[in-house]
């Protein structure tokens, strides 16, 4: 609860209670038994106080064992009430003070967040004025506004933690988007920089094709395809990617082999440290092939990070033709073991 809010209600709920005891205290009629009268106020007066304002970590929520003193002041308090006074002067303004005082309480402890104690505060108060005056002249005298007011601050507590809860909700969805916007941007930061290295790559190709309409050696037919498999790269999987990956894939196709490598978001939701040792293993596997056909794949899935699969040139559907199968898991096998 806001700081602001939390002193407003304490000084208000403060000043109800000094306001119910002043009540009691302006006597019309002398009580019977007036210590009996004064212990009662002092009584209230020190658990009202106490619920309104004991503090537990700096919580709004109160103790659970202080609702036990809250609900036992309740079931005390008229009793003592009662007995300080005769029959005939039970429903004076004054004597009747109890009925606001103790619904001013069971107020105080649902907004401390103890629902059950204050009900129940409000429960033992109705029993009490029911018996001691009759259930009718209680609710004349005051009982029926301490349940209004008991059942508003139900109401309000609710609405309020239900707006606590929705703004605390749409903070947590306004940083998820604001993390997501700032994901994208460094991932297009990302492509384009690759963009522009490709670019720098198969640009002088490019211009030489241009130029000659076509007609190149076979020493840039190479170079061109080369470079054509390095944007390619570049585009389909970049975050696969980098200096050793790069230099093991033009390896690969210098001895003739194709090599198509897809990304499909295997290396997503790991850390950039996870990421270098998937990529350097991969360069390690790369460099080690010797099919013809080499397809790298980073689907996603919950064990796998990357699929390599080397096939001859000849066996698109015979399974003898896989001559390199080898799968880089999304964690470390020391940390799956572990």
């Amino acid at each position: 609860m806001n700081r602001s809010v939390r002193s407003v209600a304490t000084a208000l709920a403060v000043g109800f209670a000094v306001y119910f005891a002043a009540r009691a205290v302006w006597w019309i009629v002398q009580p019977t038994a007036p210590l009996l009268m004064v212990g009662a106020i002092v009584l209230y007066l020190s658990v009202v106080i106490a619920t309104v304002l004991i503090d537990v970590h700096d919580s709004v929520r109160m103790p659970a064992w202080w609702g036990v003193i809250a609900v036992a002041t309740a079931a005390i308090v008229p009793v003592m009430v009662s007995a300080s006074l005769h029959s005939a002067h039970r429903t004076a303004p004054f004597a009747t003070w109890y009925i606001g005082g103790l619904g001013l309480l069971s107020v105080v402890c649902i907004v401390r967040r103890r629902p059950v104690a204050g009900w129940l505060v409000l429960a033992v108060l109705a029993v009490a004025s029911a018996l001691s005056l009759g259930v009718f002249v209680a609710l004349e005298l005051g009982l029926v506004g301490s349940v209004m007011w008991t059942v508003v601050a139900q109401l309000l507590v609710l609405f309020w933690d239900r707006a606590v809860h929705d703004t605390a909700h749409l903070a947590d969805i306004q940083r998820a988007v604001s993390a997501w916007h700032a994901t994208q941007l460094v991932r297009q930061r990302e492509r384009r920089v690759r963009v522009k290295y490709a670019l720098s790559v198969a640009g002088p190709v490019l211009t030489r094709t241009v130029a000659s309409h076509g007609n190149l050696s076979d020493d840039e037919r190479l170079e061109a395809r080369l470079a054509e498999g390095r944007l390619r790269d570049e585009l389909r999987g970049a975050s696969l990617l980098n200096d050793a990956v790069r230099e093991a894939i033009h390896a690969a196709r210098l001895r003739g082999a194709s090599v198509t490598v897809f990304d499909e978001g295997g290396l997503d939701e790991l850390d950039e440290h996870r990421r270098d040792e998937i990529r350097d293993e991969l360069a390690e596997v790369l460099s080690r092939a010797e099919s013809e056909r080499v397809i790298i794949r980073a689907a996603r899935d919950e064990n796998t990070a990357v699929t390599v699969v080397g096939r001859s040139g000849t066996g698109d559907s015979d399974e003898d033709a896989v001559g390199l199968w080898r799968e880089i898991p999304r964690e470390r096998r020391s940390d799956r073991v572990g």
